[in-house]
């Protein structure tokens, strides 16, 4: 789809298609001072004079492929290379010749999400002091600037720069301890490239002709086809107020009264954040193909009100973009959502509670994945939690306990796994309850609900007991009990944690009908 209702950028406008220019051009995700991905095949491609042989020397190797006649584009593959922290050379020839200097072999992932895995280091706990050390010469930070578009780009503006104490306050913070940890315990490079958009909503990231073509979306999709269609009415509807504000603030300035509110403009939606496929199109796609080793997610915050459809969307994306990538599943770790508004009195439904369900969901639908569950590091009037470092540091105990050989790190939040009801208690078992479970901060054990046929909620009576991966629930208020929640409200007061201090699982045993269900 190519709306032509509101200006786009284009390719030609970040430098023009391979075939317009009679000389060697490559992306930004290609340049000084990246890192390529170790043991595994890594692409590097670009574009020329349509029928020109391009030539890439790296490392011994020498690998040539033709500009296509149409788009100009080649695209050749590196033979897998082991970790190097020796800088060398790239070099390119076509009808010119490029030369990337300082390049290395590491381990490369990528940083996506909403504001809080944009969140940049020196806006979390302790940021200042951890850019102070950040002298890392063998980590490599990238960043993707935030272009909204139905037009596929193929490339934008950034540059792969050192990991420094310049460099490193406005990176991701979440990326940088998650890389940090990884650089330091493995002891090669690491390379991290920030895409990061806060705001953002699932859909945004996936192609739109993917969720075009899937029957399950079509609701979401319709929605956003009626917003388009209205556009051009609503853009000159906005012209129309906003010639009236511009008089009205005019007036206020001049009675030394504060201005009426500006109205907004329908093109920030055109362009925004949430439009399905528009960062995909404008971010994800100049970056796709290039060799990494996996990529780290936080965002889910602005689908919580349709979480009930999240079950399918994030995992569809996932997939999504391992397809593009062919690498395989690569590994994917995500944040499951913080706690976060006014803690409740008592029991009941929460649309956030339901989308930490859809993500811990997601461990299930597809392969090479995983969640850091923070349950217990948000805070309530604040939807952007300060402590990045143990974020990251969660994400990064997955890596290395799944992907680096550490599979005795504990990595896994315990989760929920039967239940057995006799004598009115509920018997709960979990996995994962590495070094068993332990009540946090205080012996009474908090956070589980109750409830029998008639589906009341009531708080229960929490027991941790048989080899500590079991909690016994029950309540005098409950005699014959049928389910069992924890943790389930937007900002949970519960307390159980693994010896290793890793939270437990939200989770409900019960089926019942989702507050962000469709409804008929």
């Amino acid at each position: 789809m190519k709306p032509t209702f509101y200006p786009l950028l284009t390719c030609a406008a970040l430098g023009g298609a391979g075939s317009l220019h009679a000389e060697l051009r490559l992306p930004a995700i290609l340049g000084d001072h990246m890192v390529l991905q170790q043991k595994q095949a890594n692409p590097v491609w670009g574009w020329d004079t349509p029928g020109t042989t391009v030539t890439v020397t790296f490392a011994g190797q020498q690998k040539s492929e033709v500009a296509s006649a149409g788009t100009g584009r080649w695209t050749v593959k590196l033979d897998p290379l082991p970790a190097n922290a020796a800088p060398e050379v790239l070099t390119i020839k076509g009808t010119t010749e490029r030369t990337l200097q300082d390049v290395l072999v590491g381990e490369v992932w990528i940083c996506s999400g909403q504001s809080n895995m944009q969140w940049d280091l020196r806006q979390a706990d302790d940021g200042d002091l951890d850019a102070l050390t950040a002298k890392l010469p063998k980590m490599r930070l990238i960043s993707v600037p935030q272009v909204g578009t139905q037009e596929l780009q193929d490339d934008f503006q950034g540059a792969w720069t050192a990991c420094t104490p310049e460099s490193a306050p406005t990176f991701s913070a979440i990326g940088y301890y998650f890389g940090r940890q990884l650089h330091e315990t493995l002891d090669v490079p690491v390379g991290l490239i920030d895409n990061a958009w806060g705001g953002s909503a699932a859909e945004a990231w996936i192609r739109r002709d993917v969720l075009d073509a899937d029957a399950r979306f079509a609701g979401l999709m319709a929605d956003w086809k009626a917003r388009e269609q209205a556009f051009p009415k609503d853009l000159a509807d906005y012209e129309t107020k906003l010639a009236e504000w511009k008089i009205k603030a005019a007036e206020a300035e001049a009675a030394k009264q504060p201005a009426p509110p500006r109205p907004g403009s329908p093109q920030n939606a055109m362009n925004g954040n949430s439009r399905p496929g528009n960062i995909f199109a404008g971010v994800l796609n100049p970056t796709v193909g290039y060799g990494i080793k996996g990529a780290i997610w936080y965002q889910g915050e602005s689908n919580a009100g349709r979480a009930h459809q999240y079950r399918t969307l994030f995992p569809l994306m996932i997939s999504h973009w391992r397809e593009l990538w062919q690498q395989g599943d690569f590994p994917f770790y995500w944040v499951q959502l913080a706690d976060f508004m006014a803690e409740k009195p008592e029991p009941g439904e929460s649309a956030w509670a339901e989308l930490r369900e859809a993500q811990t969901l997601t461990q299930s639908a597809i392969p090479n994945g995983g969640q850091a569950v923070i349950i217990d590091i948000g805070e309530a009037n604040d939807i952007h939690p300060r402590n990045k470092r143990e974020v990251g540091a969660r994400l990064a105990r997955l890596a290395l306990a799944q992907d680096y050989g550490m599979s005795a790190l504990p990595a896994r939040s315990p989760e929920y796994k039967a239940m057995a009801v006799a004598d009115g208690k509920v018997t709960l078992t979990f996995d994962h309850a590495t070094g068993g479970l332990r009540a946090y901060d205080e012996s009474v054990v908090k956070g589980f609900a109750i409830c029998g046929d008639d589906r009341k909620w009531v708080w229960g009576t929490a027991t941790i007991t048989g080899h500590r991966d079991q909690i016994e629930v029950s309540s005098p208020a409950v005699a014959a009990p049928v389910a069992v929640r924890y943790a389930w409200a937007d900002n949970p007061v519960c307390n159980v944690v693994t010896a290793a201090g890793l939270p437990l699982t939200p989770f409900r045993t019960d089926d019942f009908p989702m507050v962000t269900a469709p409804q008929p």
